[in-house]
């Protein structure tokens, strides 16, 4: 269908972007708007969500992106959405936008504690159903509301993620997906849809659910009023899309049971793929539902690596910045060649970062570098940034462990995507960490292409998505671990574990600051 085009509106945590696809699965141009969740000095911890401003940045990257590619408006096929998980906006019964929150907002602390009286069990059994704990659901923020503004409680006629707030803009149709609906805690994993049971367990309201839509189905078409602020035509499809690690998982081709993928951004996403929604019974690891219906996926997260490495660059790395905008390439480059000459192991440095996901009890220690000695010639800026990388990736193995704890299974190969897979080294360590081949898609960012995946299913292009993936996604190197530098980090990966609790009782007992902690722990 030459000529033909699907566009992806990709809200995640820093920035908008609107991107367009052939239906080859090529990417032909993108615009893109940073945007910020301020804080509300009166409330610590809160991430609000400016609806109005942003709905301006996304219709100004969807005009962008027709500008910068000159392509007619009247060529896009069909457009679907995909955004950060675990944000949320709510609605009065006119369709206005009332309360909004981004991701990880943290500014219900006591609304947990709240919940966690109510039933000490409570947040495990909830779990159970949902794969979901307090630490990112909607649950502790909906009382949140309740407690602290009841007027605009008292109003909700709905609540919706960010994903589908964008199609409704489009089309004043609001229908929830159980991909990223599933991150709220308010679903039950096995039906896929909203259990308003566990909204009355928890003193909450029952009837503020929309209706759900599976993704990949078609949610409506652009609105005359749509088409006026965005520069759509009227009339295009609009495709229920999901979350952005579920459908980075389809951009990258991890469409069936077995498969994994790792997401290397400013958070590091191992997700797995599951044909049964089985919750640990330890409560450790998420459970989320794919954006492909009957599965789910098993889901540990390592917190920041991406930001670690941002401050590291612009703390330390001044110089390499000079050199990079002298020469016009990325500061990572030049630090990427240095630490390609620090031994595996980075000479026996140990970070404290993120640890492995325990959910029902998820902290950090305070963020250091341990066990180096005071000798300029090992321990530099090249052998630390190293070390933040091969952190990063023994995490992931910390999380291939936990995950294999569940299922009894481990992937014999992953695809690795984000802005982390960018870089050759890192790839490799990753493959040398955790000992199987790693492979790297030519589509790095994969969460966009899934959208545009999703909104061809909608239209009939790609009648069957687990078909189609194996020619829309290609791979563009695999890398392959190297045995000797293997043994190396199964060492450290054991070192790693043994320092990392007691730094964490430091945190725990207040003479640290942890890293993150989760509301209300």
């Amino acid at each position: 269908m030459p000529g033909k085009y699907l566009m992806a509106i990709d809200a995640g945590t820093g920035s908008v972007r609107a991107v367009l696809f052939d239906t080859e699965g090529n990417q032909i141009g993108f615009a893109g708007r940073e945007w910020e969740h301020r804080e509300d000095p009166r409330y610590p911890g809160s991430m609000d969500f400016d609806w109005d401003r942003n709905w301006g940045l996304t219709c100004d990257c969807i005009k962008g992106v027709f500008a910068k590619t000159g392509i007619d408006p009247k060529e896009v096929l069909a457009l679907s959405s995909t955004c950060m998980r675990e944000g949320i906006v709510l609605y009065d019964d006119s369709g206005k936008e009332i309360w909004a929150c981004a991701n990880v907002d943290s500014r219900a602390g006591d609304e947990v504690r709240q919940l966690k009286e109510i039933d000490r069990d409570l947040e495990k059994e909830l779990y159970q159903l949902s794969g979901q704990t307090f630490a990112l659901g909607a649950l502790p923020r909906l009382l949140w509301v309740k407690n602290k503004l009841p007027g605009v409680y008292e109003k909700i006629a709905h609540i919706g993620m960010f994903n589908d707030w964008i199609i409704y803009k489009l089309s004043g149709v609001l229908a929830v997906e159980p991909s990223n609906g599933s991150t709220t805690g308010l679903f039950n994993l096995q039906n896929r849809n909203w259990d308003p049971n566990i909204a009355r367990r928890c003193g909450l309201r029952e009837d503020i659910f929309p209706g759900v839509k599976e993704s990949g189905t078609i949610a409506g078409e652009v609105s005359k009023k749509g088409a006026g602020e965005s520069g759509l035509t009227e009339g295009t499809p609009l495709i229920v899309g999901g979350g952005d690690c579920q459908l980075g998982a389809i951009g990258a081709g991890i469409v069936g049971s077995g498969e994994a993928a790792v997401f290397g951004g400013s958070f590091w996403q191992y997700e797995y793929n599951t044909d049964s929604a089985v919750c640990s019974p330890r409560c450790d690891v998420r459970v989320n539902c794919h954006a492909i219906e009957n599965m789910w996926q098993y889901e540990a997260i390592a917190f920041f690596p991406g930001l670690i490495m941002r401050w590291f660059r612009d703390a330390f790395c001044a110089e390499e910045k000079r050199l990079a905008a002298e020469r016009n390439i990325d500061p990572y480059a030049i630090l990427d060649d240095a630490a390609a000459k620090v031994p595996a192991g980075s000479y026996g440095i140990i970070c404290s970062f993120s640890d492995v996901m325990n959910y029902i009890n998820w902290k950090h220690a305070a963020p250091g570098f341990f066990n180096f000695a005071l000798d300029p010639e090992k321990f530099n800026k090249a052998s630390f940034y190293r070390a933040i990388m091969e952190n990063a990736a023994i995490v992931t193995l910390g999380h291939f462990n936990l995950v294999e704890a569940v299922t009894g299974k481990r992937p014999g190969k992953i695809v690795f995507a984000g802005g982390a897979s960018k870089s050759p080294l890192w790839s490799q360590i990753l493959a040398d960490v955790l000992g199987i081949p790693v492979d790297v898609p030519i589509v790095k960012e994969g969460a966009a292409l899934g959208a545009a995946i999703l909104a061809g299913k909608g239209i009939g292009i790609y009648p069957d998505i687990k078909e189609s993936v194996k020619n829309l996604i290609k791979i563009e190197k695999t890398y392959i671990p190297n045995k000797d530098n293997e043994s190396v980090y199964r060492d450290a990966y054991e070192k790693w574990k043994t320092a990392y609790a007691p730094l964490l009782t430091l945190s725990d007992k207040n003479i640290t600051r942890h890293m993150w902690s989760a509301p209300g722990l």
